[in-house]
């Protein structure tokens, strides 16, 4: 209904006290915590911080198919050190070739001979061994994507959670703005308060724009929510083990609870001391992404180990028997018996033994290299996300203490001015759109601190002693590591 419509019903006398005073209620009630609110459908589904991580880490397929490589390497490390299988050799040597007879000549013969090689030095062994210190980092970069995915998935269930949750913060203003339109018409039609028509107009100005920001809201919730579903989808390609979803990822309701995460390490975390990067870099060199590059290094160092058995001959055993037939007089002929040693001589390694030397040497190298690069990374991290809590925490105490106070103070300051004809109705809205933004930056607050210890967490997953890294609730940790991280 619009404002000329509305006029000529309206019989409500207000002065511009009552108007006030109705104003200063709604603002009363407006600062209350909203109640959790009931889905009125059923099907809804309630997805919790802790139960979004485990649902991940179980339905992620990169970790059966980390188990399947590491499967893979074992297998290859017990077939590697076992020698080539033997050749056999058959055939018939100095047959007569003008009568094809067997028996004609006294060389011709049927032979039967088998080849053994050997390769070189302790090739074998030390191939075998590559292996198993290969095979070794697979458990360990387990333990690291298990962390990293509590890490995604969290961090994308708390963007959710603050979309949610500021999506009801501005649907309870809008509820607020809703009222303060009916008074001011209804001030506005008893003509004797000091609101004016641009009042009218001002409030339903900041309704439509509440209504909009709603509307981006739902569409950043949208977006999380796939996110989301990549992460929380059980399907697994096999269409004849195709399984319910766990969740209607369209009809998803997170948790109204903010996940209370315990950092790791604290001490670390939370002193103003910064440590210099030689003392820093000892609590990264256990993280399980580290010691998996360990692994690789330990195997790329045995590489030149092998690499250096080429210069050493590769020997081969042959053993043969001739069979002869008698001669044609019917005398008998004696079998005859090779055997024979066989080996190569590395005397040209310029363009392959030494070459292949210096391709692991460098392999190994680039792992070294690796590992520098990944401790930089973590230790800078850590220095950011540290530096960040500081700063948020100082943001925090600056809306608790001073910034929301004074916006209150402020909106009671307007609504008297605005009351006693000395204030204009702008400021009263300027001052409740302040406050809710004011709330929604203090939620943002709120949820950032949550995200950033739960990054933390990911560095100090080596740190983990029966402890949860992620709720006070969990009292039971030990026996929910391994679905956790």
């Amino acid at each position: 209904m619009s404002i000329k419509q509305a006029l000529p019903d309206r019989k409500i006398s207000m002065s511009s006290a009552c108007f006030g005073i109705a104003i200063s209620i709604i603002c009363i009630f407006s600062n209350s915590v909203l109640a959790n609110t009931v889905d009125s459908q059923n099907s809804t589904q309630i997805l919790r911080f802790e139960q979004a991580i485990k649902i991940a880490q179980k339905n992620d397929p990169w970790l059966s198919g980390n188990l399947h490589k590491q499967n893979a390497i074992e297998s290859m490390s017990h077939v590697s050190n076992t020698l080539p299988d033997p050749k056999i050799t058959i055939g018939v040597g100095n047959l007569a070739a003008d009568s094809l007879d067997f028996d004609q000549e006294p060389m011709t013969q049927f032979n039967i001979g088998i080849t053994q090689m050997f390769p070189r030095g302790d090739s074998l062994s030390i191939r075998q061994q590559q292996l198993r210190e290969e095979s070794e980092q697979y458990p360990l970069m387990r333990e690291d994507r298990k962390a990293k995915v509590a890490s995604t998935v969290g961090t994308l269930w708390l963007d959710a959670y603050y979309i949610d949750q500021s999506i009801r913060l501005v649907t309870q203003n809008r509820k607020l703005f809703e009222q303060l339109i009916d008074l001011t018409e209804s001030s506005y039609a008893s003509a004797k308060g000091n609101t004016s028509q641009q009042d009218v107009i001002r409030a339903e100005v900041e309704l439509s724009k509440i209504d909009d920001r709603i509307v981006q809201l739902r569409q950043q919730k949208n977006r999380f929510q796939g996110q989301l579903s990549q992460w929380l989808s059980n399907y697994n390609g096999n269409n004849s083990e195709i399984k319910e979803s766990l969740f209607n990822f369209h009809n998803i309701s997170l948790d109204q609870k903010l996940p209370n995460i315990d950092v790791l390490n604290s001490n670390l975390v939370f002193t103003d001391t910064w440590l210099p990067q030689e003392q820093l870099v000892n609590s990264f060199v256990k993280h399980p992404a580290v010691l998996a590059l360990d692994r690789k290094l330990k195997a790329a160092s045995t590489g030149i180990t092998l690499a250096n058995q080429k210069y050493k001959p590769e020997w081969g055993i042959t053993a043969s028997y001739g069979y002869r037939d008698d001669d044609p007089m019917g005398n008998e002929r004696s079998d005859l018996m090779s055997l024979g040693v066989t080996f190569d001589l590395p005397l040209f390694t310029e363009n392959r033994q030494d070459n292949e030397v210096k391709a692991a040497v460098s392999n190994t190298e680039v792992v070294k290299t690796e590992r520098i690069l990944l401790l930089r990374k973590l230790m800078a991290s850590f220095n950011a996300n540290k530096g960040r809590l500081q700063q948020l925490e100082q943001r925090f105490l600056l809306f608790n203490v001073r910034l929301i106070p004074q916006i209150n103070e402020q909106i009671e300051a307007s609504i008297s001015a605005y009351t006693s004809d000395n204030g204009d109705f702008s400021e009263v809205i300027r001052a409740r759109v302040s406050l809710l933004n004011a709330n929604v930056d203090l939620l943002a607050i709120q949820v950032e601190k949550q995200k950033i210890l739960l990054a933390l967490n990911y560095l100090f997953i080596h740190d983990i002693r029966g402890i949860n890294p992620l709720s006070n609730d969990n009292k039971n940790f030990s026996e929910s590591h391994n679905e956790i991280y």
